[in-house]
């Protein structure tokens, strides 16, 4: 039973919204049916892909998360040495068939962008790749990890995400993915230099990644508005980042630990405006 309990908090449950909605919706909205790919894929990012994200990334991270005054929470569990093999092996179980099923039901456009979402998944975190460690592009890995299997779900049902207009938005829930993930970075930049560990906020520092996190913000408001007078109202929900992340902008290395009282904001906020840029998407792809 502690063995269960330590595997569903590694999970982040709080976060298997954040992967299975832009899943669910886009399949959903755009085929206008509930079927088994449907249910299937929804179930796949609602827990096994979360399960696989976060518990291979708190074995890989236990060093640092040891140091981490903010894990052991919603934020992230610290997850036992003992308890390490078995997350690896219970997140690799869990997927396989999930996986399978959907590789094969999959056009290959569909597959190639299900198998780039997964790689993004694994390189975060394993060793030898270590996306995380890279500045830059562990923003972007991660910003990967919420919009990969919206762009699986659209691919599964034949849409061209290329097309102009919903690239636009795409690329604007890219950007706020990587601002979220630069901003979340900042809280941790002395527990991940203690540790070894780069990232963006220990490459550049506290005061530039949030100084960054909010042009991406702003930018992916911009990029929204190409998306016509939908667009326009959404590239609100931009603001509400700003205002958070404002009040850290001068913030140093040395306080960077307070910037987990913006971050805690986040978590809530995610929710709506994921939803609010998910749902623009879909209403746009509709129309198409």
């Amino acid at each position: 039973m502690k063995q269960l309990i330590s595997l569903f908090w590694s999970s982040r449950p709080i976060s298997w919204v954040n992967t299975a909605f832009p899943f669910f919706a886009a399949y959903l909205f755009v085929n206008g049916t509930v079927d088994e790919k449907l249910i299937i894929g929804t179930f796949f990012f609602l827990i096994p892909y979360n399960l696989l994200m976060y518990g291979i990334n708190d074995v890989f991270d236990y060093e640092s998360d040891l140091r981490n005054p903010r894990k052991g929470g919603i934020e992230g569990a610290v997850l036992d040495r003992s308890l390490h093999k078995l997350t690896i092996w219970a997140s690799i179980a869990l997927s396989i068939g999930f996986v399978v099923y959907l590789l094969w039901v999959g056009s290959d456009t569909a597959d190639f962008w299900l198998l780039i979402t997964l790689f993004a998944v694994l390189a975060y975190s394993v060793p030898k790749l270590r996306f995380k460690e890279i500045p830059f592009l562990d923003s972007f890995t991660s910003a990967m990890h919420f919009i990969g299997p919206m762009l699986f779900a659209l691919a599964l049902s034949g849409v061209n995400i290329f097309e102009f207009k919903l690239f636009s938005m795409i690329l604007a829930f890219l950007g706020w993915g990587m601002a979220s993930h630069a901003f979340g970075a900042v809280q941790d930049v002395r527990a991940d230099r203690e540790a070894g560990i780069k990232s963006v906020a220990t490459a550049i520092g506290a005061r530039n990644t949030v100084r960054f996190a909010f042009l991406l913000y702003f930018l992916s408001g911009l990029s929204l508005m190409n998306a016509g007078p939908h667009g326009m109202v959404a590239a609100i929900a931009a603001i509400p980042y700003m205002v958070i992340i404002s009040p850290y902008l001068n913030i140093t290395d040395q306080d960077c630990e307070r910037a987990n009282r913006g971050w805690r904001k986040f978590i809530w906020l995610n929710f709506a405006g994921g939803a609010l840029i998910s749902l623009l998407l879909i209403n746009y792809v509709q129309a198409l």
